[in-house]
């Protein structure tokens, strides 16, 4: 399923990176998955990940508002989950 130009293990690492460094929605990562790690179209993504073509739809446009555990059922199919992380100090004050 994976495209073979693309090793599986350097596409998760670039995407836990942008949203790492917030220049990633969930949305984004969730269609960079389906597109660039299995490379399947919407409908046979959203029955891998026992969604609804509608949630999973939602879910790439960054539309609606998605629990926690539906966010963390599609990224634990590929070793992730739903996370804190620290943001840089500018981000949080808006100066440094």
């Amino acid at each position: 399923m994976k495209k073979p130009e693309e090793d599986r293990g350097a596409v998760l690492d670039d995407i836990r990176q942008q949203l790492a460094d917030g220049t990633l929605s969930f949305g984004g990562a969730i269609r960079q998955l389906r597109l660039r790690v299995t490379g399947l179209n919407q409908t046979d993504f959203a029955r891998m990940c026992k969604l609804s073509l509608r949630t999973l739809r939602q879910l790439e446009q960054d539309a609606g508002n998605p629990t926690v555990a539906t966010l963390d059922s599609v990224l634990r199919l590929f070793g992730m989950r739903v996370g804190v992380v620290a943001v840089k100090r500018r981000e949080v004050g808006g100066t440094e």
